[in-house]
C-alpha cells in the first residue's frame, strides 16, 4: 500500500483545502469544488501508478473540463488571469482569487506546475496535437508572457477606471473571447513551432506567478545519479526541455517542469 501513499496524501491535501474554505466562506460549493479536484489529481496518480499510459489525460479531461465548461460557461466565472485582477480590485477573496491562490501562487509551493501538466484546460487541448516533444530548440520568445500578463492586468484596470457598466458581464465575455484567442494562438504556435507545448513556454501570462513559486516546489523530479546512465532519454521527451539529470533547483528550464512524468516513463534504468 505504501506505493498508493502519494494519491492518499494529494487527496487529503485537497480535502483539506475544500472544508477550511467551507468552513470559513460558509459555502457549500468550496467543499464540492476542491474535493473533486482533489479525487480527480488522485485518481491520475492512482492510475499512473497502476502504468495506465493516459493518466494524465484523464486528469485533463476532468479538472479542464470541469474548470472550463462547468466553472467558466454554465457559472459564468472568468478563472482566466483577467478573472483574477478582476477579483482583486474588487477587494473579495472568491471565485478567481481563491483558485489562483492555491493552483498557481501558493500550490506550486508544493506541486510546483503540476496545474500545467493536470489541470489546464488550454493545455488539455494543445496535448492532444501531434507535437508532444519538441522539433526544434528553444525560441527566446518567453518575453511575450510578460507581455501578455502585463495587457490583462492594464485591460482590467481600465475597466475599473472608466468605471465601465456591466462589468460583470464584460468579464464573461472576455472569458469567452480569451479562451478562443488562446486556442487560436496556442494551436498557431503548435503547427508552427511543432511543439505542443509552445503556447506555455512563450505566451501564457499564468507563469509570471508559476516560475518563481516552482522554484521552491516540494515536489520535483529527482535524479538517481548512481543509476544514471547518461544515455539522455529523458531530455529527449520532455515536454518542457528540462534536465531533470540535474538536481540542483537551477538546473536548465527547473521552473518550467510540469511533473508530466515522461522522462520517469521512459527511463531505462528507472532512476528519475
Amino acid at each position: 500500500m505504501k506505493k498508493y501513499l502519494l494519491p492518499i496524501l494529494m487527496l487529503l491535501l485537497f480535502e483539506a483545502v475544500a472544508v477550511v474554505l467551507w468552513l470559513t466562506k460558509d459555502n457549500l460549493f468550496y467543499l464540492f469544488n476542491f474535493s473533486y479536484i482533489g479525487f480527480s489529481i488522485a485518481l491520475g496518480l492512482f492510475l499512473f501508478i497502476r502504468k495506465y499510459r493516459h493518466a494524465r489525460r484523464v486528469v485533463q479531461l476532468l479538472v479542464g473540463l470541469y474548470m472550463l465548461v462547468y466553472l467558466g460557461l454554465i457559472c459564468g466565472e472568468n478563472m482566466q488571469i483577467e478573472g483574477f485582477w478582476y477579483y482583486l480590485f474588487t477587494g473579495v477573496f472568491e471565485a478567481a482569487t481563491i483558485h489562483y491562490a492555491v493552483a498557481k501562487i501558493f500550490g506550486p509551493l508544493i506541486f510546483g506546475r503540476g496545474w500545467c501538466g493536470y489541470a489546464c484546460w488550454t493545455a488539455m487541448v494543445l496535448d492532444f496535437l501531434p507535437y508532444k516533444v519538441p522539433a526544434e530548440p528553444r525560441k527566446k520568445l518567453s518575453w511575450i508572457r510578460y507581455l501578455t500578463f502585463g495587457l490583462s492586468l492594464v485591460f482590467v484596470a481600465a475597466l475599473f477606471l472608466a468605471k465601465a457598466a456591466n462589468i460583470e458581464r464584460i468579464m464573461f465575455w472576455a472569458f469567452i473571447i480569451g479562451n478562443i484567442a488562446y486556442y487560436a494562438v496556442g494551436v498557431a504556435l503548435a503547427l508552427l513551432l511543432r511543439d505542443n507545448r509552445a503556447f506555455c513556454k512563450y505566451v501564457c501570462p499564468i507563469t509570471v506567478f508559476l516560475k518563481p513559486m516552482s522554484y521552491f516546489s516540494l515536489f520535483r523530479i529527482r535524479c538517481d545519479e548512481s543509476r544514471c546512465v547518461s544515455c539522455g532519454k529523458c531530455k529527449l521527451v520532455c515536454p518542457m526541455d528540462v534536465d531533470v539529470t540535474d538536481n540542483s533547483r537551477k538546473r536548465k528550464n527547473g521552473t518550467e517542469c510540469i511533473l508530466c512524468m515522461e522522462c520517469v516513463k521512459n527511463c531505462p534504468k528507472k532512476a528519475l
